[in-house]
């Protein structure tokens, strides 16, 4: 395990933390990734299989996790291993109190409104609406809320002032 401090200037960093603790399978690939370096497959093999791609993601999105090329044995193919970054966690930031319920509630909601407002987003951006100021203008949200919809979803995450879709190819 690393002695690194996670440092959280951001409130909507919380979401991939919050998500990662809320859901036990997350937080056992979490777990297992403090301990060792791991493969995706190692892992699927440890906790039975789901959720490991989606874990990993949503790891990679709260930078809790880093990665690096395994050696292969000859003839066959490298494999990427991952690893938890930090072991320590620290907050500093201020947020008016309806940002951090809107963060509470999309970390920990699951919502058919929510699904259908990630949706939406996901529509505007492959239209070319990539604007996080102008999505929340749109949807009548703040734009933390639609920061905090990227970093939860499987699919976007943010990028300076806008939203993109991302590569899922590893």
């Amino acid at each position: 395990m690393t002695g690194h401090i996670r440092i959280i200037n951001d409130p909507v960093e919380l979401v991939p933390l919050l998500i990662t603790f809320n859901d036990a399978k997350y937080k056992q690939i979490y777990e297992l990734l403090n301990r060792a370096w791991l493969t995706e497959s190692e892992l699927a093999a440890e906790t039975g299989g789901d959720s490991v791609d989606d874990c990993i993601t949503i790891l990679k999105k709260g930078n809790l996790v880093e990665e690096q090329w395994r050696m292969p044995e000859p003839g066959k193919k490298p494999e990427k291993e991952f690893r938890a970054t930090y072991s320590k966690f620290r907050a500093n930031f201020q947020c008016g109190m309806n940002e951090l319920a809107d963060l509470l509630y999309l970390a920990v909601s699951n919502d058919e409104t929510l699904r259908t407002t990630v949706e939406a987003i996901e529509s505007e951006l492959s239209s070319g609406n990539v604007s996080i100021n102008d999505l929340a203008r749109k949807f009548n949200v703040s734009p933390i809320f639609i920061r905090g919809i990227a970093k939860r979803s499987q699919r976007m995450d943010v990028k300076g002032q806008g939203l993109v879709f991302l590569d899922r190819a590893r």
